[in-house]
């Protein structure tokens, strides 16, 4: 993988953190104030989709070393 490349995923890994960081702190003050249960399950698994597209992008970044 390039420099730049590997600079692209970098930026789009911290974008994805920003949100997922965002959906985080969404979801508490949603749990705190009552809100709809339906409303809160979805978001999680939003949060729960984010987390699972960093690590994805992490694992291109960091390369396979074969011991």
């Amino acid at each position: 993988m390039s420099d730049q490349d590997q600079a692209e995923v970098k930026m789009a890994v911290a974008k994805l953190r920003q949100e997922h960081d965002d959906y985080h702190a969404a979801i508490e003050s949603m749990t705190t104030t009552g809100c709809n249960p339906l409303q809160i399950q979805r978001m999680k698994k939003k949060k729960l989709e984010l987390k699972d597209r960093i690590l994805k992008l992490e694992d291109r970044i960091i390369p396979d070393i074969i011991a």
